[in-house]
């Protein structure tokens, strides 16, 4: 605008000098008439100014005129389209350019890495919403209100609105490189590696995966407003990381990993120990999609069934050495030791994520007197059946010993089973009741079920063969004496052992 009044001022000074000079020259001439003839000189003097002002006015009208002749068919001088100069142009002039300007039209995208890709106006069908005629516009400068136009811009400036294909744009949007799934990386959260007995963090990874539904709205939004560069990098186009290295959940999260991992527990089972550290304990733990730590609880529990395996004796053929010195093996009872896998597991789990360093046993179901192979001790119970005879040790030394009757072995319902099997509990004054019978007896002390150790006041002899046909429901019968001996010195959990 200032460039334009420039202009017009230029003009206007020139004929105001034109004017004055004419002036000075005519004021020339007057000097003589002065001289000659003082009385005509005022008068001549007022024409000539007269005459001056009459030439500078019409002179004025002149290039007013002139102007609004010229822009009748011109745009006003500084006149725009979508920021393109069409100053002084003519319609047709200007209706070719704006079609020449939107058909080379292309949008540059520029991508990580350095990548740039082109989407052009041709491809997505773009076009002035005008159809490319502007004559509309340029009618509303009126071409009498030219000098208005150079303090007031609005009919000046205008901003004509662009379509496109929607389809065309979707499917060139669609076509861009950066979505070739071949071609993209995708993000990735930081990782954590266990190293050197403890966890460091593995950076994120970028990636550059593009969120689609952004670009096309940011293209769209490019298109209309005639921008020809989108840069992916300083947009909020790529679908980034929820965490990076630095993110307060990712250092908190290694930790908790090497809180967990500086865990030490020893297991003892007697004089065996098994050490559980970080080289194990790494094993059993992962980071989920949020970052928060999580126990392979399956893995733990194997740990346990290995313990379980190797140190629980219930069941496990044991090698036993009877009275006479004999060698047996027995593989069946309920005596032995027995953890309690479930609750050990849980147990485990609790330890480590306080960060424990500690010496323990494991969770039993069940307990024996010793650790090891020979779990039995020297504290027992030991029942031949084929002989009918019954040996109380006690710290290696025997407390009692006698002859008894065992279950009636014609029937397999009521012969007494062999096995290592625990003294349940032990009881005085108990009624021991079947289908057929209710024996009041002194002292009961059931190891397997139902069959246990008591006294027999209705029978009178005890020991050779009388438990062939005429044998217990399965129970051991022993003397009162034997069993008030043994009563008073056994304690519940003492194996009890049963062969033949």
């Amino acid at each position: 605008m200032i460039c334009r009044l420039k202009g017009y001022v230029l003009i206007l000074h020139l004929i105001v000098i034109k004017g004055v000079v004419n002036l000075e020259i005519d004021a020339g001439e007057s000097v003589v008439e002065q001289v000659v003839d003082p009385i005509i000189v005022p008068i001549k003097k007022h024409k000539k100014i007269v005459m001056g002002i009459i030439i500078c006015v019409c002179t004025l009208l002149a290039i007013y005129f002139g102007m609004a002749i010229y822009f009748m068919n011109h745009f006003y001088f500084g006149s725009s389209i979508n920021s393109i100069s069409v100053s002084g142009e003519m319609v047709g002039k200007v209706n070719k350019q704006m079609a020449s300007e939107i058909k080379t039209y292309k949008l540059s995208i520029k991508e990580r890495g350095g990548a740039i890709e082109q989407i052009s106006g041709d491809s997505v069908g773009l076009k002035y919403n005008a159809d490319g005629d502007f004559k509309e516009f340029k009618d509303k400068q009126n071409p009498y209100k030219w000098m208005s136009a150079v303090f007031n811009t609005n009919d000046s400036k205008m901003i004509e609105g662009v379509k496109y294909d929607k389809e065309l744009l979707k499917k060139q949007v669609d076509e861009l490189a950066c979505f070739d799934s071949s071609k993209v990386t995708e993000p990735k959260n930081p990782s954590f590696k266990y190293t050197d007995n403890a966890y460091v963090i593995v950076a994120e990874i970028a990636g550059n995966k593009v969120n689609k539904d952004s670009l096309y709205n940011s293209v769209a939004d490019a298109l209309l407003k005639g921008e020809t560069a989108i840069d992916l990098n300083s947009g909020n186009y790529y679908v980034n990381p929820q965490y990076t290295s630095s993110s307060k959940k990712i250092v908190d999260t290694k930790d908790i990993l090497n809180k967990y991992v500086s865990s030490k527990i020893t297991y003892t089972f007697g004089k065996a120990n098994e050490l559980l550290d970080g080289a194990i304990i790494n094993k059993w733990l992962s980071v989920d999609k949020n970052s928060e730590v999580a126990f392979n609880e399956k893995e733990v529990k194997n740990y346990v069934d290995v313990l379980a395996s190797k140190y629980n004796t219930i069941g496990k053929n044991r090698t036993f050495k009877t009275t006479s010195g004999r060698k047996i093996n027995i593989a069946t009872g309920d005596y032995g030791w027995y953890i309690n896998k479930d609750k050990e597991t849980q147990n485990l789990i609790s330890i480590i994520k306080d960060g424990k360093n500690i010496e323990k046993e494991p969770s039993y179901t069940q307990t024996a007197l010793f650790h090891g192979n020979d779990d039995v001790g020297n504290t027992y119970v030991e029942i031949n059946l084929a002989a009918q005879h019954l040996w109380f040790y006690k710290n290696g030394v025997v407390i009692t010993q006698g002859n008894i009757v065992s279950g009636k072995a014609s029937s397999a319902e009521t012969k007494t089973p062999g096995g290592i099997y625990k003294l349940k509990y032990k009881e005085k004054d108990a009624t021991l009741k079947g289908q057929d019978y209710a024996s009041p007896v002194k002292f009961w002390m059931p190891f397997n079920g139902g069959i246990g150790i008591h006294d027999a006041n209705w029978r009178s002899t005890f020991g050779g063969q009388i438990y062939l046909a005429g044998g217990s429901h399965g129970c051991v019968n022993s003397p009162y004496q034997l069993a008030k001996a043994v009563f008073e010195n056994i304690s519940p959990g003492t194996p009890i052992v049963c062969y033949y």
